[in-house]
């Protein structure tokens, strides 16, 4: 596997040298370099190309408004997120600006790098229940944050997809070429994966994901 190249973006010396350590274990991690600020990380780009930038987008020195500038000049650049708990709309914000990932800074290390491969790859990884407090846009304080991994397959944001507009497992099954006990088996995982328990979650997730239109979905009985 080719080596990923990754670059630490944190003003808290402790998280970063944390961070290093995690990448050092690991041989398919190439750490670049650090920065401790927006400035720095913006002057980096002349230098360095990482295929991940891990980033505490609240810690000192950096911001959301930063953010902006630093997805700009890094554009061929997947992002981590890995900050203390925040609010829904700066989460919110900063998975429109060009975060691709989130997790918490209690997140294991195991955790961890399966979100560096999974973000590397593309593929969305973050704390679960972040997840569904921004998805139902409940108030940061009433939702028990833990770090429990989230990962969609392309296969399940397709049944989430065809489920949201009101297919039965059956005819999901059918479209899909899978048996129904598949299609079932797919569902319960999504739910349980996106700590929802009816149709009208999936289709909560499938609208804040553009996976179908507001106008254009319906509610299939669970």
């Amino acid at each position: 596997m080719t080596q990923i190249r990754i670059t630490i973006a944190d003003s808290h010396f402790l998280s970063r040298k944390g961070l290093a350590v995690v990448l050092k274990e690991n041989a398919d991690f190439t750490l670049l370099a650090e920065a401790l600020s927006t400035s720095d990380l913006v002057n980096q780009a002349k230098f360095y190309h990482p295929d991940l930038i891990i980033i505490d987008y609240t810690s000192a020195n950096f911001s959301l408004q930063g953010l902006e500038q630093i997805v700009k000049k890094y554009p061929n650049t997947r992002f981590l997120a890995i900050t203390d708990i925040q609010s829904n709309a700066v989460i919110s914000k900063a998975l429109k600006t060009g975060v691709t990932s989130h997790l918490l800074k209690d997140c294991d290390q195991d955790e961890i790098v399966e979100a560096i491969y999974k973000t590397a790859q593309g593929e969305q990884f973050m704390c679960g229940k972040i997840v569904t407090a921004v998805l139902e846009e409940k108030p940061a304080n009433a939702i028990e944050y833990t770090c429990e991994g989230l990962n969609i397959s392309e296969r399940e944001m397709e049944i989430i997809r065809l489920i949201a507009e009101g297919y039965s497992n059956k005819e999901v099954a059918d479209k899909l070429f899978l048996s129904t006990h598949t299609v079932t088996t797919h569902r319960k995982n999504i739910m349980n994966k996106l700590g929802v328990n009816n149709t009208a979650g999936l289709v909560l997730f499938a609208v804040r994901e553009n996976l179908i239109s507001p106008n254009h979905f319906l509610f299939a009985g669970n």
